[in-house]
């Protein structure tokens, strides 16, 4: 009997380990996102002022400045680059890789909200004007400045995982990010459907409309054009 309940106890030991490094990874990824979001948002702003000589919001969400392109782009570095000291390896990787993510948001926004925010059909060797050889040989070296440069700073993020402030700041930033992408998400569908001349018939509907009007999110993604 003894030994039955110390097998018992192991496997229920072993079972919280294992959900314990789940949500440790889980933790790590979605903070991955939001430091590759706020990355790809700085940088598209720095591009932007360089090649237009003012700011041009280049955000992805209603608030805050997060690009979800850049984000997912390094939750895909994050993943999938392997470990390896062979630079034009991770160049390649990473040059397919960004490409891929790149083409699939250009293709997921046009499909569901009729816009495109980057359009490469004036670059030669581009696929659909969704992405070009040239953005992929970015997307390469950025690959190799995140495995050099990033990726040993985010493994340090495992040293704050028991720490409260840390869980707090990351229950709310996810509850922040996660209203952000609803709200977001629904006010462009209803800026669609007014697009389409169909009248708000719901009470959310007529608060998209009210708060979240055209010239708002014009404003807030003025970088979309329509297809």
């Amino acid at each position: 009997m003894e030994n039955i309940e110390k097998n018992v106890k192991v496997e229920t030991n072993n079972v919280k380990d294992e959900k314990n490094k789940t949500l440790r990874k889980i933790v790590k990824i979605f903070w991955v996102f939001i430091i590759g979001s706020v990355i790809g948002y700085l940088l598209e702003m720095v591009v932007g002022l360089v090649q237009n000589g003012h700011f041009v919001s280049k955000q992805g969400l209603i608030y805050g400045p997060f690009s979800q392109v850049y984000g997912a782009g390094l939750v895909v570095y994050y993943l999938v680059i392997p470990k390896s000291k062979n630079w034009l390896k991770i160049f390649l990787f990473s040059m397919f890789l960004g490409g891929i993510t790149e083409y699939v948001f250009s293709y997921m926004q046009e499909v569901f909200f009729g816009t495109v925010s980057w359009d490469y059909h004036n670059l030669w060797f581009n696929l659909n004007g969704r992405t070009s050889i040239l953005h992929c040989i970015y997307w390469g070296i950025g690959g190799i400045l995140f495995m050099k440069y990033i990726k040993p700073y985010l493994e340090k993020i495992d040293n704050f995982y028991n720490k409260k402030w840390y869980k707090i700041i990351t229950v709310l930033l996810a509850i922040f990010i996660l209203f952000d992408i609803i709200l977001s998400g629904m006010a462009c569908f209803r800026q669609v459907e007014r697009k389409e001349n169909v009248e708000a018939k719901t009470n959310i509907g007529i608060f998209l409309d009210k708060y979240y009007p055209d010239e708002v999110l014009n404003k807030i993604y003025s970088g979309a054009k329509e297809i």
